[in-house]
């Protein structure tokens, strides 16, 4: 995952010239071991969930929380990072998130109880949130020309490798020493960084910026709302005050901040990017895509470990083919999108999801999990890898060159944001699952994914732009 940061453009205030600087390699390496941490957190938790469960005597509510939790407060503050990383300057502002990140790693893995569990989290929320936005300005503005290219390739390489590597660790660590390790590794790591990267990173001048805190509150907090609603349906029902109130409230706080954002003289995000069709094309593709994965990270764990009795190593096995899946269709969706363009690839890898998803509505309580769900885990994956890139292309390469940045910001937000509503849902479906250990709620959850992605891959075939992205060397996201 990598975010853009209106930072690109800072100026030097000790270093003039970073490009020469003899040790930007090494800080690069730095920092991408912090961005790596970051993606980590995404999904090495999901195999720790029935473990978690176990210990801490968690339920599905709760469970939920774990994850989205950290997404939310990642998508949703992440913009506001930016805006402190021209503010502050980017160094300060890395150090700081990085600093939060570690700390509330510490306190998670420390968790006794269910409150202190997800306050943790979304402490390492809010340091990623700075820390991201906050390491790319770094990365933009140390490299320049054929460097820059190269550098910022390996930065959108730790995508795809954090994801593999958080559900094989998430595993391993579980089944070793405990879940808690998931998050202790962290701080080791974390405190490594903070000492070493004062030394490598040279500090710059920050830009005077406006920081609209209460547009990143509002945002925050209507879909916090949104999600809260979303999760209590499942127990509750649909038509309980519960949830009602919780989703009534996320349409007022969207509301309020659609209004505080065309008031805002610096607003966090400038809505007139939603009229720009590559944009919410982009935006729309980035949200479904990373909503299905996370769900099926989600309920993959859950099932195989609840109702089939997985291991937590096992299970991680299991899901590697399903990370490297995602890379190769990346891959292919690159490929395929300067051949035929955004939108026949837009569709056939959301139409692909789905025809993956489908083995995936008939899971039992018996039956080989590697003629079924496996498969099935794959082909689906494969098809969200190329819609992953559809979406970034899409967005950045079809808009003008000096709103890139603006386009990259909306499609990173909605990136974790989507996961976070993707796995609100699919908890709700998949209730009776969690509650009852049954095998058919869960079937029921990827019904409802299967659904989503066809009727994904028909809403993109009117709503994403004809033609083949040019490159204009863009931001980058994840």
């Amino acid at each position: 995952m990598t975010h853009s940061t209106a930072g690109a453009s800072h100026t030097a205030e000790h270093d003039p010239h970073p490009q020469d600087d003899p040790r930007r390699w090494a800080a690069l390496a730095l920092i991408c071991l912090a961005q790596f941490m970051l993606i980590l957190d995404v999904t090495v938790v999901n195999v720790a969930l029935p473990d978690m469960a176990a210990d801490l005597d968690l339920g599905r509510e709760t469970l939920t929380w774990v994850v989205t939790a950290y997404t939310l407060c990642f998508g949703g503050l992440m913009l506001l990072g930016g805006r402190l990383a021209d503010a502050l300057g980017a160094r300060r502002t890395l150090l700081a998130g990085l600093a939060l990140f570690t700390t509330a790693s510490l306190v998670t893995g420390l968790a006794q109880s269910a409150p202190m569990l997800i306050g943790g989290r979304i402490g390492q929320g809010v340091g990623a949130a700075l820390l991201s936005p906050a390491a790319l300005s770094i990365v933009t503005t140390t490299f320049l020309g054929t460097e820059r290219n190269k550098a910022l390739g390996v930065w959108a390489a730790i995508g795809g490798i954090g994801s593999a590597a958080g559900v094989l660790l998430g595993g391993a660590l579980t089944d070793g020493p405990g879940w808690p390790w998931v998050f202790y590794i962290n701080v080791p790591v974390g405190l490594l960084l903070l000492v070493a990267l004062p030394a490598l990173v040279p500090a710059r001048a920050p830009r005077p910026a406006r920081l609209d805190l209460p547009g990143a509150l509002l945002v925050t907090a209507g879909t916090a709302a949104l999600i809260y609603g979303l999760v209590k349906a499942g127990g509750a029902g649909w038509a309980d005050a519960a949830t009602l109130v919780p989703l009534a409230g996320a349409v007022v706080a969207y509301a309020a901040f659609a209004v505080v954002e065309r008031a805002s003289r610096a607003p966090l995000m400038d809505l007139r990017m939603f009229t720009r069709r590559p944009v919410l094309a982009g935006a729309f593709l980035m949200l479904i895509a990373t909503g299905l994965l996370i769900a099926f990270f989600f309920l993959g764990s859950v099932y195989l470990q609840h109702i089939r009795g997985f291991s937590p190593l096992r299970t991680g096995l299991l899901f590697l083919p399903v990370a490297v899946a995602t890379g190769i269709g990346a891959h292919l969706g690159s490929r395929l999108v300067g051949r035929i363009g955004s939108r026949p690839t837009a569709v056939a890898g959301m139409a692909v999801a789905a025809v993956g998803t489908l083995p995936l509505t008939r899971l039992s309580e018996s039956g080989s999990v590697y003629a079924g769900l496996l498969p099935g885990f794959v082909i689906a994956s494969l098809g969200l890898g190329a819609v992953f890139v559809t979406a970034t292309t899409t967005a950045l390469a079809m808009v003008e060159h000096h709103e890139a940045g603006l386009a990259s910001g909306v499609v990173n937000t909605f990136h974790e944001v989507g996961g976070s509503i993707g796995v609100a849902v699919v908890s709700t479906v998949a209730a009776s699952g969690f509650e009852r250990g049954s095998a058919a709620g869960f079937g029921n959850a990827f019904t409802v994914c299967a659904v989503a992605a066809a009727a994904s891959a028909i809403v993109a075939l009117a709503l994403v732009p004809r033609g083949k992205p040019q490159s204009t060397g863009m931001p980058h996201v994840h």
